[in-house]
């Protein structure tokens, strides 16, 4: 059974905590306000340790020279980035994954090289594509949502042309076209048909410019 210690029992961590354990993992919850383990979901059968998770032997009694992963999820990123690096770095838990909660501190977390989890920027890329959206559709998140799969179908405006003027000036690449019910990995000689299915792994900035060609402008 793997061992994943989350750290922080605010609502990303409770729920987090949650969701392992009803997946059958055995979690161990860190956090120093013990009021907050009232988060937790009323049948989470997982250990709640209360303590200052920069403390190492807070860590090792949550059981960190054991664990398979660690979330390091609570309010501080100062805090969070410290005790992945510790994770990473000092007892080699496998996955260690730090939130950025300030996107302007993000810094913190790429200096030590860790892989990180923004809920604030990704919400908000989030709302913004739903706001936005007319036929692009994104149906996969890569990272923070720095490079994302979506698909569409190809309009009218775009019938004939290849798939290069497509892609023109925005920062993305074809993932694959299905025509008729065949996909093909498709190149930017590929002469575009009315109704194909295209899926494409674009930068946001490069899906702004998609969803503009799609709409028939710059094209």
């Amino acid at each position: 059974m793997s061992h994943i210690i989350v750290v922080g029992c605010g609502r990303l961590g409770a729920e987090l905590a949650y969701s392992l354990f009803q997946q059958k993992k055995q979690v161990v919850v860190i956090d120093e306000n013990d009021n907050a383990f009232n988060n937790l979901h009323a049948d989470f059968l997982g250990r709640r340790v209360h303590g200052d998770a920069l403390n190492q032997e807070v860590l090792e009694r949550a059981g960190i020279k054991q664990a398979q992963g660690l979330a390091a999820v609570t309010n501080s990123d100062p805090q969070n980035a410290v005790v992945a690096y510790l994770a990473q770095n000092f007892y080699h838990v496998p996955r260690v994954i730090s939130r950025s909660y300030n996107p302007q501190l993000r810094k913190i977390h790429e200096i030590f090289g860790l892989q990180l989890i923004s809920s604030t920027s990704w919400g908000a890329q989030r709302i913004e594509e739903i706001l936005l959206q007319t036929d692009l559709r994104m149906i996969f998140s890569a990272g923070n949502g720095e490079v994302e799969i979506y698909e569409f179908i190809i309009p009218d405006n775009l019938n004939g042309k290849m798939l290069e003027v497509l892609f023109a000036g925005a920062s993305c690449n074809p993932v694959a076209l299905t025509r008729f019910g065949k996909a093909i990995i498709p190149d930017n000689k590929t002469i575009l048909q009315t109704g194909d299915l295209i899926q494409v792994s674009a930068t946001l900035d490069g899906a702004r410019i998609l969803r503009q060609k799609l709409q028939g402008h710059e094209v």
